[in-house]
């Protein structure tokens, strides 16, 4: 139903609500197929190891390095896309935000350690938008780039522009 209503607002030259243009991902879409980064880690028994044993040490220190280098989706840069996740402010405005980190789960960034950079995206806004808080659950919508940022919650691979930022309710 809702494909013969956009068709039918196209061809009467009608315009699309902002909520139309914005295709719904699942936050694993950002993360490119065939990226493993356990690979390289798989050899190691984690059961067996003692956080000080100097092979735990230098595997979080891959882990970190292979997290924070990780790739990005070539094929979502300039979409228009909507996903939902939890804020953590970056740059306030009084009471409002004009930057965030969105990212896929409850506690991210945090809580040590971060998630992969292809698992955090830098939301930023022309105008600011009202009161949220850290955790806040919301839906954004915007214009998804391949662009990273070292923030101090950790290494975003994505910037998106945003068009809207909702609060987050379950699809029905």
């Amino acid at each position: 139903m809702r494909t013969l209503l956009l068709l039918a607002a196209l061809l009467l030259g009608a315009p699309l609500h902002a909520a139309d243009a914005h295709r719904e991902i699942p936050w694993e879409e950002l993360v490119p197929k065939g990226w493993n980064p356990a690979k390289d880690l798989q050899a190691l028994d984690f059961a067996n190891l003692q956080d000080s044993d100097p092979r735990a040490v230098e595997a979080m220190a891959k882990m970190k390095a292979l997290w924070d280098d990780a790739p990005t989706e070539p094929a979502l840069a300039g979409k228009k896309v909507r996903l939902p996740g939890f804020v953590i402010p970056l740059e306030r405005k009084g009471e409002q935000i004009t930057e965030f980190l969105l990212v896929p789960y409850f506690g991210a960034c945090i809580h040590s350690p971060p998630p992969p950079a292809n698992q955090i995206i830098r939301a930023v806004s022309a105008k600011p938008l009202g009161k949220m808080q850290t955790m806040d659950a919301v839906w954004v919508s915007g214009t998804l780039g391949l662009e990273r940022a070292d923030t101090p919650w950790g290494k975003a691979g994505y910037r998106i522009t945003v068009d809207r930022v909702t609060p987050y309710r379950p699809p029905n």
